[in-house]
Protein backbone atom coordinates (compact mmCIF):
# COMPACT_ATOMS: atom_id res chain seq x y z
CA UNK A 1 0.00 0.00 0.00
CA UNK A 2 1.30 3.40 -0.95
CA UNK A 3 1.93 6.11 1.68
CA UNK A 4 -0.68 8.38 -0.29
CA UNK A 5 -3.57 5.13 -0.05
CA UNK A 6 -2.30 4.90 3.55
CA UNK A 7 -2.89 8.34 4.20
CA UNK A 8 -6.77 8.30 2.54
CA UNK A 9 -7.52 5.01 4.30
CA UNK A 10 -6.31 7.21 7.80
CA UNK A 11 -8.71 9.77 7.04
CA UNK A 12 -11.53 7.89 6.22
CA UNK A 13 -11.26 6.24 9.40
CA UNK A 14 -10.73 9.36 11.38
CA UNK A 15 -14.42 10.90 10.01
CA UNK A 16 -15.59 7.33 11.12
CA UNK A 17 -13.95 8.11 14.33
CA UNK A 18 -15.74 11.57 14.56
CA UNK A 19 -19.06 10.19 13.48
CA UNK A 20 -19.66 7.77 15.94
CA UNK A 21 -19.01 10.11 18.64
CA UNK A 22 -21.20 10.69 21.79
CA UNK A 23 -22.86 14.20 20.57
CA UNK A 24 -24.68 12.00 17.90
CA UNK A 25 -26.31 10.16 20.39
CA UNK A 26 -26.85 12.90 22.94
CA UNK A 27 -27.54 16.03 21.04
CA UNK A 28 -27.26 19.68 22.06
CA UNK A 29 -28.65 20.48 25.42
CA UNK A 30 -30.97 23.73 25.16
CA UNK A 31 -33.13 25.48 27.53
CA UNK A 32 -36.45 26.79 26.90
CA UNK A 33 -38.47 28.83 29.90
CA UNK A 34 -36.39 27.35 32.73
CA UNK A 35 -36.76 23.65 31.18
CA UNK A 36 -33.61 21.86 30.03
CA UNK A 37 -34.19 19.39 27.23
CA UNK A 38 -31.86 16.36 25.75
CA UNK A 39 -32.43 14.96 22.84
CA UNK A 40 -31.37 11.41 22.21
CA UNK A 41 -30.34 8.98 19.53
CA UNK A 42 -29.61 5.35 18.79
CA UNK A 43 -26.32 5.51 16.32
CA UNK A 44 -25.37 2.38 14.54
CA UNK A 45 -22.67 1.42 12.42
CA UNK A 46 -20.24 -0.59 10.25
CA UNK A 47 -17.04 -0.46 8.09
CA UNK A 48 -15.32 -2.49 5.61
CA UNK A 49 -11.94 -2.25 3.73
CA UNK A 50 -10.40 -4.12 0.79
CA UNK A 51 -7.41 -4.86 -0.51
CA UNK A 52 -5.94 -5.98 -3.94
CA UNK A 53 -2.82 -7.01 -6.21
CA UNK A 54 -2.48 -8.77 -9.30
CA UNK A 55 0.19 -9.70 -12.39
CA UNK A 56 3.06 -7.66 -11.46
CA UNK A 57 5.32 -8.52 -14.44
CA UNK A 58 5.27 -9.76 -17.78
CA UNK A 59 4.21 -8.48 -21.15
CA UNK A 60 3.97 -4.74 -21.80
CA UNK A 61 5.14 -4.14 -17.62
CA UNK A 62 1.61 -5.62 -16.50
CA UNK A 63 0.68 -4.69 -13.16
CA UNK A 64 -2.42 -4.25 -10.69
CA UNK A 65 -3.02 -2.64 -7.38
CA UNK A 66 -6.43 -2.15 -5.43
CA UNK A 67 -7.46 -1.05 -2.30
CA UNK A 68 -11.05 0.50 -1.07
CA UNK A 69 -12.52 1.14 2.66
CA UNK A 70 -16.14 2.41 3.17
CA UNK A 71 -18.30 2.90 6.57
CA UNK A 72 -22.09 3.82 7.07
CA UNK A 73 -24.18 5.30 9.97
CA UNK A 74 -27.21 5.33 10.53
CA UNK A 75 -28.75 7.68 13.12
CA UNK A 76 -32.25 7.46 14.49
CA UNK A 77 -33.92 9.81 17.16
CA UNK A 78 -35.61 7.92 20.19
CA UNK A 79 -36.75 10.27 22.49
CA UNK A 80 -35.80 13.22 24.59
CA UNK A 81 -34.28 13.94 28.36
CA UNK A 82 -36.90 16.77 29.95
CA UNK A 83 -35.50 18.32 33.02
CA UNK A 84 -37.88 20.77 34.79
CA UNK A 85 -37.94 22.23 38.57
CA UNK A 86 -35.22 19.01 39.24
CA UNK A 87 -37.29 16.45 38.10
CA UNK A 88 -36.48 14.60 35.27
CA UNK A 89 -38.45 12.81 32.56
CA UNK A 90 -37.93 10.41 29.33
CA UNK A 91 -40.38 11.60 26.36
CA UNK A 92 -40.13 8.81 23.65
CA UNK A 93 -40.45 9.90 19.82
CA UNK A 94 -43.25 7.90 18.26
CA UNK A 95 -42.02 6.57 15.30
CA UNK A 96 -44.91 6.24 13.15
CA UNK A 97 -43.03 4.53 9.94
CA UNK A 98 -41.60 1.42 12.06
CA UNK A 99 -45.94 1.52 13.26
CA UNK A 100 -46.99 1.05 10.06
CA UNK A 101 -44.26 -1.15 8.93
CA UNK A 102 -45.07 -3.27 11.76
CA UNK A 103 -48.86 -2.86 11.09
CA UNK A 104 -48.07 -4.33 7.35
CA UNK A 105 -45.93 -6.72 8.30
CA UNK A 106 -48.81 -8.50 10.94
CA UNK A 107 -51.30 -7.84 8.20
CA UNK A 108 -48.97 -10.34 5.76
CA UNK A 109 -48.73 -12.80 8.29
CA UNK A 110 -52.64 -12.59 9.03
CA UNK A 111 -53.40 -12.73 5.68
CA UNK A 112 -51.00 -16.07 4.53
CA UNK A 113 -52.34 -17.79 7.66
CA UNK A 114 -56.04 -17.46 6.36
CA UNK A 115 -55.03 -18.59 3.13
CA UNK A 116 -52.99 -21.37 4.76
CA UNK A 117 -56.28 -22.23 6.58
CA UNK A 118 -58.09 -22.30 3.53
CA UNK A 119 -56.00 -24.62 1.42
CA UNK A 120 -56.22 -27.54 4.26
CA UNK A 121 -59.99 -27.83 4.02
Amino acid sequence: MSDMQASSVLDKLGAFKDTMTVSRVFGETYKVDGTTIIPVATVRGGGGGGSGTGKEGSGEKETSSGSGLGFGATVRPVGVVVIKDGEVSWRPTIDVMRIILGGQLLSLAAILLVFRLIKRR
